[in-house]
C-alpha cells in the first residue's frame, strides 16, 4: 500500500513491568498486588508470593534489558512503551522517600533507549499497585492514595522529566469496573464491593490522573500526557432500537473515562448512572477544579469488539471477554476467544477522534497465540504467519483511519517480546516478535529467538507502513 503514515509516526512495542521485569525481590523492591496473583484475574490473591507465579521472574528484563532493547532497535523501533513498577520506587507505596536502587534501574533503561535513539513512552501505573496500599488502604477506595500517587509521580518527573516526553497516567483506567483488584488495588472481592466504593475509587483515580497531568505540565514544559483506555467497540446485535440503545449504554461506560480526561467534567449520562445506582460521590470543590486539567492525547488498547442486546435470552458473555459483551456471529476468534475485528480499529479511531479531537495513540494491539519454536537451517524461530496476518490487517485499517483525517501519533504492538499474560498469568499466551524460552511450568532457558514476524515488522517500520497489505 502507499503509506499514509506521518513522517514522525512512532512505531514500536509495549510492555508492563509486572509482566516482564521479574526481579520481584531485588534491590529493595517491595511487593505489588501482581506478586500475589499467580493465576491472573481468574482467582483471588494468595497471601504470599508462590513459585507458580510466573510474574516473579517474568522474562528477566531487569537483568537483560540491554539485550532486549538492542533487539527492539534492530527492528527499528521509534518508541518503546514500558511501565515503572511503583513498588520498585516506593516499596510500600506510602514511604516518605524513594528507593534509589529502583530509580537507578530506570536510569539504565533510559540510557539504553537513548543509545539506540528510541523515544520512551512511560506508563506511571500499570496494574501494579504496591501490595501495602491494597492491604492497608484497600487500594483506590481510599482518598489518601491520591497523595501517594502524586508523590510517586513527582519523583519520576524530577528524575526522568528531562528524558521522557510522553507519559500515561493509568493503564486501561476503565478496566477497574470489571477488574477492581488488578486495576484499582482493591482487595474487597468484586462480588462484595459496593457500587459506592467502586465509583468512589474511580473518582479518586480520575482526580489523581488530572492532578498529575497538571504537575507534568508545570514541571516539564513540552511534555505530553495521555490517558489510557481499554477500547472495545460495541455493536448492536440486531437493528432493534433497544439493542442499539443497549450498545450505546455499553459504549458510554467506556466513553466516560475519556470524556472526563478530555473535557474536564463528569458527563450527564454518567451522572445519571450514578444516581440510578444510588451512588453519591464525595467530590470536593478542589476535585472539580482538578478535573479541568485535561490530557494532551488519548491512548488506548484495542484487541476485540463485542455485541450487545437488550434481550436477556440472547445475552451470553463471550469466552475470554474481560469487559463482558457478546460474541459477534460474523467474526472469527483467537485461541482465547477474543473476536478478531480489524475494521473495528478504524471505527474506534474515527469515533474517538470525532468525539475528543485529541491526537490518538494505539498503545496496545496484538494477537495472543500458542507459538511453536522450530529449527530451520540451524536457526530457531517461530513461523507466526497468523500474527503477521492479524497485525497487517489491523495496521491497514490504521492507515485508512489516517486517510479519514484522524490524527494518530503512533502504534505500539502489545508484548513486542513474549511476556506473562495479565489476564491468565500464562507464558503460553504469546504476543511477541521475539520468542522467550519460558514455559507455563516455569522451566526454560529464557533465551531469545527472533520470530518470522520480527523481520516483517522491521520492514513495516523501515517503509513507514509502505509494505503493509502486500
Amino acid at each position: 500500500m502507499t503509506t499514509t503514515f506521518n513522517e514522525g509516526f512512532l512505531w514500536g512495542g509495549a510492555t508492563a513491568a509486572n509482566q516482564f521485569e521479574g526481579a520481584y525481590d531485588q534491590d529493595g523492591k517491595g511487593l505489588s498486588i501482581q506478586d500475589l496473583m499467580p493465576r491472573g484475574i481468574s482467582a483471588p490473591p494468595s497471601e504470599e508470593p508462590t513459585p507458580e507465579n510466573l510474574k516473579l521472574v517474568g522474562i528477566d528484563f531487569y537483568n537483560r534489558y540491554a539485550e532486549d532493547i538492542a533487539l527492539f532497535a534492530e527492528m527499528g523501533f521509534k518508541t518503546f512503551r514500558f511501565s515503572i513498577a511503583w513498588s520498585r520506587i516506593f516499596p510500600n507505596g506510602d514511604d516518605e522517600s524513594p528507593n534509589e536502587e529502583g530509580l537507578a534501574f530506570y536510569d539504565r533503561v533510559l540510557d539504553e533507549l537513548e543509545k539506540h535513539g528510541i523515544e520512551p513512552l512511560v506508563t506511571i501505573s500499570h496494574y501494579e499497585t504496591p501490595l501495602n496500599l491494597a492491604r492497608t488502604y484497600n487500594g483506590w477506595t481510599d482518598r489518601r492514595l491520591i497523595g501517594f500517587y502524586e508523590r510517586y509521580s513527582k519523583v519520576l518527573f524530577e528524575r526522568y522529566g528531562h528524558r521522557v516526553k510522553y507519559w500515561l497516567t493509568f493503564n486501561e483506567i476503565n478496566a477497574i469496573i470489571h477488574a477492581p483488584l488488578m486495576a484499582g488495588g482493591i482487595l474487597t472481592p468484586k462480588e462484595e464491593l459496593s457500587k459506592q466504593e467502586l465509583y468512589q475509587a474511580i473518582h479518586h483515580e480520575l482526580v489523581a490522573s488530572a492532578r498529575v497531568t497538571r504537575m507534568a505540565h508545570e514541571m516539564m514544559p513540552g511534555s505530553q500526557v495521555g490517558c489510557m483506555i481499554l477500547a472495545m467497540p460495541t455493536y448492536p446485535l440486531t437493528p432493534d432500537p433497544q439493542d442499539v440503545l443497549e450498545a450505546l449504554h455499553t459504549e458510554q461506560g467506556n466513553y466516560a473515562f475519556g470524556d472526563i480526561h478530555c473535557r474536564g467534567q463528569y458527563p450527564g449520562y454518567f451522572l445519571r448512572t450514578l444516581r440510578e445506582a444510588g451512588v453519591e460521590l464525595e467530590i470536593t470543590d478542589q476535585d472539580r477544579e482538578d478535573l479541568k486539567n485535561t490530557v494532551d492525547f488519548v491512548s488506548f488498547s484495542y484487541y476485540m469488539s463485542v455485541c450487545a442486546t437488550a434481550d436477556p435470552a440472547k445475552n451470553v458473555k463471550g469466552e475470554g471477554n474481560i469487559m463482558g459483551g457478546m460474541p459477534n456471529p460474523t467474526l472469527e476468534a483467537s485461541e482465547w476467544g477474543w473476536q478478531i475485528d480489524p475494521v473495528g480499529l478504524r471505527i474506534v479511531l474515527n469515533d474517538y477522534w470525532d468525539r475528543w479531537q485529541k491526537p490518538l495513540f494505539i498503545v496496545e494491539n496484538g494477537l495472543g497465540a500458542k507459538d511453536q519454536l522450530v529449527e530451520a537451517d540451524g536457526v530457531k524461530t517461530v513461523e507466526d504467519d497468523y500474527r503477521i496476518a492479524y497485525l497487517d490487517k489491523h495496521l491497514v485499517q490504521v492507515g485508512e483511519a489516517i486517510q479519514d483525517g484522524v490524527d494518530v501519533l503512533g502504534y505500539t504492538t502489545w508484548g513486542c517480546i513474549d511476556l506473562v499474560s495479565a489476564s491468565t498469568a500464562q507464558m503460553s499466551k504469546r504476543y511477541g516478535f521475539i520468542y522467550v524460552d519460558r514455559n507455563d511450568d516455569g522451566t526454560g532457558s529464557l533465551e531469545r529467538y527472533r520470530k518470522k514476524s520480527f523481520d516483517w515488522y522491521k520492514e513495516v517500520i523501515a517503509t513507514n507502513g509502505g509494505s503493509l497489505g502486500s
